[in-house]
């Protein structure tokens, strides 16, 4: 059949995004943008393209949600398409409504896919959805980054997130699922002015007779996001020149960082809090300006979970002994999110395998059961900051600290590949 100029569109936008044969799942709402977007990952699926999933998390915020989950399962139903249901059950009244509800949706997607072995998952961004963005982040005073808007990819969860339909009017969407004969649900919070990003849609109609519209910002955060990809490059090639790791720590030739433009230091440095934290946020432009000042005028600043110590010419950013001190895993798992420890093959579960080990902080007391830490050669925080094997109030290793026999540990990703998947 001859497909319509739009649905060409759609085709050519879905392939350019999303190429290759491997699985592809589609986060549907309802709305008409992610119908459309399910609509047209379907036809391309019925065409030879990669097989195709739904997935609709109910958030139990409106009465109407659970309806509309299992009208979406209808339409896939009636359309031969695999869909599931999730349920959030997780909103405590706290917060930012849309971020708390936008930040479960991910994380409930992101695992239902990787039960599933699907390996990425598309959203339905429009070219409307950017302006959106780069108008509100623009209100918040945001640099580079920010304006640069939403990325066509990012990867998040153990998933790759794609939006193939960032350059596509929203318009448009409603128009192919006109001609594909379908309704769509219509959110009544896209009306509900308490709602941030609706007060922005609204200033976009206001702002359109002055020449600043839809098409024009989302060209700008393009641009913008050239620029950032250009500044990360740059920022590469410092960190590979003035920074190695020592013991899951980072290690800054000083004078190289302050004689780096001002933005590629900032963004070092940063990449060095996050790669040391695990945060999936960067810390605040004013919390950053206000450590590097402390450093400069002291031996020592911490932030965002991390200490940060400057000595013998080098800057060393370190885990925070305090953000790290309750936390604790089983052998075999990561600990803060990074750290993988390996032991006797005895170590993990199964029959004789030692009960009650658990990994956890070195921590203070752990450290003065280590005779020979000083050994090392690393600070003493760094060391309180490791993790180690305890069972119950014994310590059984501590690798870093060169303490318990046949323990090993190792941090995964290194910076670099940090570095390159940010």
């Amino acid at each position: 059949m001859q497909l319509s100029a739009r649905a060409e569109t759609l085709a050519a936008a879905l392939e350019r995004a999303c190429p290759g044969a491997a699985p592809l799942a589609v986060a549907v709402s309802g709305g008409g943008d992610s119908l459309a977007l399910l609509l047209a990952a379907a036809a391309r699926a019925g065409a030879s393209g990669p097989a195709v999933s739904a997935v609709t998390v109910d958030h139990g915020l409106r009465p109407e949600a659970a309806t509309e989950a299992r009208r979406v399962a209808a339409i896939c139903a009636t359309r031969g398409i695999p869909h599931d249901i999730l349920v959030w059950q997780g909103w405590d009244g706290q917060g930012n409504l849309q971020a708390a509800a936008r930040h479960a949706r991910l994380r409930l997607i992101a695992d239902w896919a990787r039960e599933r072995g699907i390996g990425r998952v598309a959203l339905a961004h429009t070219r409307d959805d950017q302006a959106e963005t780069v108008l509100m982040r623009l209100a918040r005073g945001a640099g580079v980054d920010g304006l640069a808007g939403m990325a066509p990819e990012r990867r998040a969860g153990g998933v790759s997130w794609l939006r193939p339909f960032l350059g596509i009017p929203r318009a448009d969407l409603r128009s192919y699922l006109k001609e594909c004969g379908q309704d769509w649900i219509e959110d009544p919070s896209n009306d509900d002015r308490r709602f941030e990003r609706v007060r922005v849609r609204q200033a976009l109609e206001l702002l359109r007779p002055v020449g600043i519209g839809a098409a024009g910002l989302a060209a700008t955060a393009t641009r913008l996001a050239s620029a950032r990809a250009a500044l990360d490059a740059a920022t590469a090639e410092a960190a590979a020149r003035l920074v190695r790791e020592e013991a899951g720590d980072l290690l800054i030739e000083a004078g190289g960082l302050a004689a780096l433009p001002e933005e590629i230091a900032r963004r070092l440095v940063l990449a060095g809090l996050g790669w040391v934290s695990g945060a999936g946020y960067p810390p605040r432009a004013r919390g950053l300006e206000a450590a590097l000042s402390a450093l400069m005028r002291g031996p020592r600043a911490t932030l965002h979970g991390c200490l940060l110590q400057r000595a013998r010419g080098r800057i060393r950013i370190g885990r925070e002994p305090a953000a790290v001190a309750g936390l604790s895993c089983a052998p075999g798992t990561l600990w803060d999110g990074r750290w993988r420890l390996s032991g006797p093959a005895d170590a993990g579960s199964g029959e004789g395998a030692p009960e009650g080990l658990e990994i956890r902080a070195l921590g203070a007391e752990g450290l003065a059961a280590c005779p020979d830490w000083r050994a090392a050669g690393l600070p003493r925080t760094t060391l309180i900051a490791s993790p180690s094997v305890w069972q119950g109030g014994a310590l059984i290793a501590a690798p870093l600290a060169g303490y318990g026999k046949n323990w090993s540990a190792a941090v995964n990703p290194s910076f670099t590949a940090h570095l390159l998947s940010h």
